[in-house]
């Protein structure tokens, strides 16, 4: 029989009203399983793990991601599984990180959670946690079905890396534009195969570590340069910048020296766009030519949340830029699309 292994960091989907107040207070785990009792239908083991104080996503940090990938390593050999109960808000930003932290993945991690608390009449917790769990312990021909990081919500299966949260009113909270969903649910569990990462044959390596030091630079128009000067002349080593389009930024001789001397002083700079849909392409404009000829990285089709995260990975990995600069334009854990 397959063995699960939850781990209960907090979120909405571990909410209940509190009778007084009426405010949205945490439960523990057995609260959440009193009102799944389906769950002791499952035709598997579930192992819980639980946070001594659960965390609301907004308060998630580098460290907290350190401590899921070292339970997720002290736990690997033992389970066939993971399903990760997170809130919401932050959690494709997790899962990017977490994509990055567990090297050769071979088994399912799937991030879910809950638009409302699992106590509500109308809640969406029940079936994401359910499917969750049984997309945790899919196999076909005795190997797992989804050997990645993955978030599931509303019916659908996200690569982590790949998905962000746009909605926080619906059940529908989160989308992939730029790759196709891994799985949906409906009557049948429909897998798409083709999309699936496949693990090789070397063993889990596990980084826990991760360098937050670094800045987001998003541009609009008639951004002053005392706004740029002061992101990246600040003592981080590396920038996430926000442009316009397929990675255009104004061509003004001081936007550009700016950013030339950043680099110049070891600073990585990685160029995404604001739009949800499509991909960087430095040099097809003349208003993003000056960016990759002073040695700004392309980050392709990255979400802002795996560019955010995969940058803080290799910074931890690296101390020479260039390096850096090198493993951002390149695809590692199925996170961006070379074009």
């Amino acid at each position: 029989m397959c063995q699960i292994l939850i781990i209960y960091t907090g979120g909405t989907i571990g909410m209940m009203s509190d009778p007084k107040t009426k405010a949205l207070v945490p439960i523990n785990f057995d609260q959440i399983m009193e009102n799944v009792p389906e769950l002791e239908r499952l035709n598997c083991r579930i192992k819980v793990h639980s946070f001594d104080e659960v965390i609301d996503s907004s308060n998630m940090s580098p460290e907290i991601w350190g401590r899921l990938a070292g339970l997720i390593e002290s736990n690997y050999d033992e389970v066939d599984g993971f399903v990760v109960l997170h809130g919401s808000d932050t959690m494709a930003f997790s899962a990017s990180a977490l994509s990055f932290m567990l090297e050769n993945l071979a088994k399912p991690v799937i991030f879910t959670g809950s638009q409302l608390p699992i106590s509500a009449i109308r809640t969406d917790a029940k079936e994401n946690l359910m499917t969750a769990i049984e997309i945790a312990k899919a196999k076909k021909n005795d190997k797992v079905r989804v050997p990645e990081v993955c978030i599931y919500f509303d019916y659908k299966l996200f690569r982590g890396n790949r998905a962000f949260k746009y909605n926080s009113s619906k059940f529908e909270a989160f989308r992939s534009p730029n790759y196709p969903v891994l799985a949906e649910s409906g009557v049948h569990l429909r897998f798409s195969i083709n999309d699936i990462r496949q693990p090789g044959d070397d063993p889990l390596i596990v980084h826990k570590g991760m360098q937050n030091d670094i800045a987001v630079l998003k541009l609009y128009p008639g951004i002053s340069p005392k706004v740029v000067e002061t992101i990246v002349n600040s003592d981080v080593r590396g920038i996430v910048m926000e442009t316009f389009g397929s990675g255009n930024t104004t061509t003004d001789q001081w936007f550009t020296d700016l950013l030339k001397g950043a680099i110049d002083s070891g600073k990585v700079i990685v160029d995404i766009s604001q739009c949800k849909v499509g991909t960087v392409e430095l040099g097809r404009y003349e208003t993003s030519k000056q960016l990759k000829d002073i040695g700004v990285a392309n980050g392709y089709d990255m979400t802002f949340e795996a560019a955010v995260t995969k940058t803080m990975y290799l910074l931890n990995m690296f101390d020479d830029p260039n390096e850096v600069r090198r493993w951002i334009e390149t695809d590692i854990r199925g996170e961006l699309t070379v074009s």
